[in-house]
């Protein structure tokens, strides 16, 4: 049973064999088995109230991340003073996270998230505990001092960002930011907003061309880069002004007033000074429902960048339309490549190209070679070779192979 550390003016003292077993499971807390942190995940991201977290790759990430750091803080803090209240963790990962609910305009529902892990990480505790006391009574004193431990620590830990939450927050409507979020947020979800309104709020023209844009850095650490991927965008897109909304610690939105998206080769040499940091670029739109349609490709981009764990820094919507909808099931997807591929999966990136450009040519091996630089005998024998390795000949199924090579393109 969960219990509130209020209720206990003083906290118990555990029994030494108690302490022992407590810094035992802390150390096991310390290396928790992918498996564990899958299914803590899983239970932070689920339910009605984190649909909007969980369907955003950026916040989803952050939730990961604190969820991890949290585990470690109350493993640390038990390994060296076992059975003592644990203090809630305020580093920079925990900070980040509550920045990031502020700023997209989510309250401190969203931390129930902390509360929902607690039945994982119970479970967890449970079975160390059942592996490690030797007797009913050992078990019983190791059990509820876990339990008050725990909870107390996540109560603790909600209140704590709850505070820094509302700090945020005031902080922020201080200044134009807060305003900016939410006439961009309504733009977004189509509700209706006067153009002039929103203009005068954004301080940007609604009318004509936009092409949106996500800028995001693999850790908070790093978000001093997304200034510099930010300009690259408008001098590479040829844009003289761009709208920028801080989406989170590591996250801009932008949108810059062009009717062509930037050039991924220019976007992908120029990030060399931003190395971590990853742009996804929507289709260009007009007027205000090409405002809000170029971002929701941005965003589309984005999750499929993440979902395949692709090593791409830069990508555009009409790069990747159909590779993104080919993996909405990852899985699904996985399967439909060794199924369609075969062998070819692991093939020579020789044979691969040939395959590629072949099917680009429209079967034509001299157009093949010609675009390979190479000879047409070569390209045959190349597609010869493929046809071994394929389940099915090429002829034969040039449609399917060539989806599925798209699919493998974005995932090496």
């Amino acid at each position: 049973m969960v219990r509130s550390a209020a209720r206990f003016v003083n906290w118990p003292e555990p029994g030494p064999e108690t302490v022992a077993l407590i810094r035992e499971a802390a150390r096991i807390a310390l290396n928790p088995p992918p498996e564990w942190l899958e299914l803590l995940n899983e239970a932070s991201l689920s339910g009605e109230r984190m649909r909007e977290i969980a369907e955003d790759p950026v916040l989803a990430e952050a939730v990961k991340r604190s969820n991890l750091v949290v585990v470690l803080h109350w493993a640390q803090a038990n390994l060296l003073h076992p059975g003592r209240r644990v203090a809630p963790d305020l580093g920079p990962e925990t900070l980040s996270a509550a920045r990031d609910l502020v700023r997209r305009g989510l309250d401190e529902t969203a931390l129930d998230a902390y509360r929902t892990t607690f039945g994982v990480v119970w479970n967890r505790c449970m079975e160390v505990s059942f592996d490690l006391a030797e007797d009913r009574d050992q078990l019983r004193e190791l059990l509820e001092l876990a339990s008050l431990s725990i909870s107390t620590y996540i109560e603790d830990t909600i209140e704590a960002i709850t505070a820094r939450m509302q700090a945020e927050r005031a902080e922020l409507t201080r200044g134009a930011h807060a305003e900016r979020r939410a006439t961009v947020s309504l733009l977004l979800e189509g509700a209706p907003i006067r153009r002039t309104q929103a203009e005068e709020q954004l301080g940007y023209r609604l009318t004509g061309p936009h092409t949106a844009a996500i800028v995001w850095a693999s850790s908070p650490a790093v978000s001093d880069q997304l200034e510099t991927a930010a300009e690259l965008l408008m001098r590479v897109g040829g844009a003289g002004h761009r709208l920028t909304i801080v989406a989170g610690a590591a996250a801009l939105w932008l949108w810059l007033p062009v009717g062509a998206a930037p050039e991924v080769a220019s976007l992908d040499s120029g990030l060399d000074s931003a190395p971590d940091v990853r742009i996804a670029l929507g289709r260009p739109g007009t007027d205000v429902e090409g405002f809000r349609r170029s971002h929701l490709d941005a965003l589309e981009v984005q999750r499929m960048l993440i979902r395949l764990t692709s090593p791409r820094r830069v990508a555009r919507h009409d790069d990747v339309h159909l590779v993104a909808v080919l993996t909405a099931d990852p899985l699904r997807a996985n399967e439909f490549v060794a199924d369609t591929l075969g062998g070819l999966v692991d093939a020579d990136p020789d044979v691969i190209a040939a395959v590629t450009a072949y099917l680009e040519a429209q079967c034509s091996t001299t157009r093949t070679a010609e675009r390979l630089f190479t000879h047409r005998n070569t390209v045959v024998r190349r597609l010869a070779h493929a046809d071994e390795l394929l389940p099915r000949p090429l002829a034969s199924n040039p449609i399917a192979v060539g989806a599925a090579l798209e699919v493998l393109r974005w995932t090496r």
